[in-house]
């Protein structure tokens, strides 16, 4: 297999696919392949010193166990080793090819040789149960003698091309399992997009030996940290990339562990666990907070966060600012901004070099909640503090698991000159060429020229776009068959997002009569028909409460009854004069009703009046259609009628005084704003800034179009008539 290509390599691995065909499904040929492939490296990087490691192991037994890993690491050259004696080759003393009839107990006795750290990533692997599965389906000797004639020694392939064919089989095991691809597995033309938009400005990642900290608290099979990392190191191969990861999906974390072992990474800075409600790393050794110099991430869309809402809304209670989620936190059914707030923790301080963040969302984030809602109240924390830089719209059905609009996210503390105080939005969705072959829901791809020679420079172009901070930058694309030139960037001052939400008042407005309609309301009012209730458990008790109570609501059916025979035709336009006059009457009868007896009354006699109706006399000598009078409170201010409350949201450069009198007033003279509800609340209308008014076609145009139609709807009917 001398010359070939990772990627050809990575097709023959998977090619051993056709011997599990049948006992496997395609979407679980992963749970074998790629467990195998983790098993036959390591075995191909510890056979030099398998010997030597296995003689030292005897002489180090009852050594503390920090002594033995140390000891056994320094021989090895890697951080892990194995204690077995079996091997995969052939041609070794100790073949596990050797035995085929125990096979089974011999391959995992071998697994079980490796220092822990591998061990554990076999355990999440769950490969022991494929082992037993392949072992009753007589097909484990078969896959492990494919395996073994595989020679993936570091002469062979170098820890680079390594993690090329690695991360190939995880592609290409994503592409085979769509239904759940999209879960951990970013398409890699969105990965190296974000990187470029990452680091493009970063001017130090030139220097000799420098060290750069990439977390990603979402890491999956590890895909944007090895692209970072990769990135990084064809700019300055002296670079020192560090990376550090975590992830709550055991499959995921062991593809991502063993990633970084293959590659001779740290695989210890890999952590599973719910980065929530588990922080991996909140501090260090030296019980510093931990902070990174770039963070990326893909988070699940759309994914409710329930299961942690007790720790997640114990730590904004009691941690606020100094926790991890101060600024607020989202609906329960979407946790992206959550994770978000995670990194922001995670930035450098600007002091000591500051962090930049990269994060792709769906479309909620931009606009999902209302001003004073959590959403609105994080847009509102991160743009305010000047973090946000820049959001880019890319293409549709781009991922696999979903064909719904997204968003890079750029954020960064330490913004360039330039770019302070600003905001770029970028329109990059029509920045793609269609797949070869559909994968699940990802019809589409960004170009990417390193990748496939044919494509448009898409990646690098949308960069330059980025980096041109340029205020309405056009291209040109053929959309819909036509040639058209459309806007890519526009950028916003900071404020342009915001605005207030005021909360606009108008007076309440009653008219008040006892007609039998009205009276025959009071029935259904909740104070009323509670009188005769009682929550009493002794039955005597109970049944002389209701009794009771069904008298008094006698006492106020006849209190009603006496008022009507005085009043009942009379429209009563303003409050106080209909309860002066019910008050005369109640006293008059003794019936004393009280507040809540009295609210209810007043709910069943009532209705809105913007302009009284009807043909009865109108209390204090108004002629009918008059307007009821303004209800007012103890100190004679107006009260607002909740049913003709409304809002109105101003930007935040706007004076709100002035916006109220030229947009409010002139339709509503007697609105007021009650200032005390005012809110501010930020949202980023990504698609309205870029929407392009298009005209209708002319109507000349769309009639001689149906008329077509109808000549060849009635050639049709000839046809089948005839």
């Amino acid at each position: 297999m001398n010359g070939e290509t990772h990627s050809q390599l990575a097709n023959f691995i998977w090619s051993i696919c056709n011997l599990l065909r049948g006992p496997y499904k395609r979407n679980e040929y992963r749970k074998v392949i790629l467990p195998l492939t983790v098993l036959r490296r390591f075995d191909c990087l510890l056979a030099p010193s398998k010997d030597v490691v296995f003689v030292e192991s005897q002489k180090l037994q009852g050594k503390p166990e920090r002594v033995i890993q140390a000891r056994l690491q320094s021989l090895t050259g890697h951080r892990f080793y194995n204690l077995s004696r079996m091997q995969f080759d052939k041609n070794a003393d100790h073949s596990l090819l050797n035995d085929p009839n125990n096979l089974a107990p011999n391959l995992n006795s071998y697994i079980n040789g490796f220092s822990p750290n591998v061990r554990a990533i076999m355990e999440k692997f769950k490969f022991s149960e494929q082992i037993a599965h392949m072992a009753e389906k007589n097909i484990l000797f078969e896959v492990v003698k494919a395996f073994a004639a595989i020679d993936l020694s570091p002469q062979r392939v170098d820890n680079v091309q390594m993690g090329y064919v690695f991360e190939e089989l995880i592609r290409i095991g994503a592409e085979q399992s769509n239904e759940e691809a999209g879960e951990h597995f970013t398409p890699r033309e969105v990965i190296k997009l974000i990187v470029n938009l990452l680091l493009d400005p970063e001017q130090d990642l030139a220097q000799s030996h420098v060290v750069k900290t990439i977390y990603d608290p979402a890491c999956g099979t590890g895909g944007m940290l090895s692209v970072a990392e990769e990135y990084i190191r064809k700019l300055n191969a002296d670079a020192q990339p560090k990376l550090f990861g975590q992830d709550f999906n055991d499959e995921a974390w062991a593809v991502c562990k063993s990633d970084m072992l293959i590659k001779g990474e740290d695989a210890d800075n890999v952590i599973l666990g719910d980065t929530f409600t588990r922080d991996g790393f909140d501090r260090d050794s030296d019980g510093n907070k931990w902070t990174f110099d770039y963070m990326l991430a893909n988070p699940p869309f759309g994914v409710e966060w329930k299961q942690q809402q007790k720790a997640i809304q114990q730590e904004a209670d009691t941690l606020g600012f100094a926790g991890r989620f101060g600024a607020g936190t989202p609906r329960i059914n979407d946790g992206a901004f959550l994770f978000l707030q995670h990194m922001i923790a995670k930035m450098r301080p600007v002091a000591a070099g500051g962090s930049r963040i990269g994060i792709v969302f769906n479309g909620s984030p931009l606009f999902t909640g209302d001003a004073g809602s959590g959403e609105s109240e994080i847009r509102r924390w991160i743009i305010e503090n000047d973090w946000l830089e820049a959001i880019v719209a890319l293409p549709e059905q781009l991922f696999y698991n979903t064909g719904i609009s997204t968003y890079i996210w750029i954020i960064s503390n330490r913004k360039e000159p330039q770019r302070k105080g600003k905001v770029q939005l970028i329109d990059a969705r029509n920045f793609w060429v269609p797949m070869e072959k559909s994968l699940g829901n990802k019809r589409r791809r960004i170009g990417d020229p390193s990748d496939k020679a044919k494509d448009p420079d898409h990646i690098g172009e949308i960069t330059r776009i980025y980096a041109n901070f340029t205020n309405g930058e056009t291209r040109r694309f053929v959309v819909d068959g036509k040639d058209k030139e459309l806007l890519v960037s526009k950028v916003f001052d900071n404020e342009d997002f915001g605005y207030h939400k005021i909360t606009v008042e108008r007076p309440l407005r009653l008219n008040f009569q006892a007609s039998a309609e009205r009276i025959a309301r009071l029935e259904q009012q909740t104070a009323f028909i509670n009188l005769a209730s009682s929550s009493k458990k002794n039955e005597t008790i109970r049944q002389q409460e209701i009794e009771a109570g069904r008298a008094r609501q006698q006492q106020i059916r006849d209190l009603l009854a006496a008022f009507a025979a005085q009043h009942g035709d009379t429209l009563f336009l303003d409050r106080k004069q209909f309860l002066l006059t019910l008050r005369d009457i109640d006293r008059a009868h003794d019936v004393r009703l009280s507040a809540p007896e009295l609210k209810a009354v007043l709910a069943a006699l009532s209705e809105r009046d913007d302009a009284a109706q009807g043909s009865a006399s109108v209390a204090g000598g108004r002629m009918p259609g008059a307007t009821a009078n303004i209800c007012t409170d103890k100190q004679g201010n107006p009260e607002p009628d909740a049913d003709l409350r409304d809002t109105e949201t101003v930007p935040l450069k706007e004076n709100i005084d002035e916006y109220f009198k030229r947009e409010v007033l002139p339709h509503v003279p007697d609105a007021w704003i009650d200032h005390s509800k005012t809110k501010i609340g930020y949202e980023i209308p990504l698609n309205r800034h870029f929407y392009r008014y298009e005209p209708p076609r002319e109507l000349e145009t769309i009639e001689a179009e149906i008329k077509a139609l109808e000549g060849e709807i009635v050639d049709l009917l000839r046809e089948v008539t005839a």
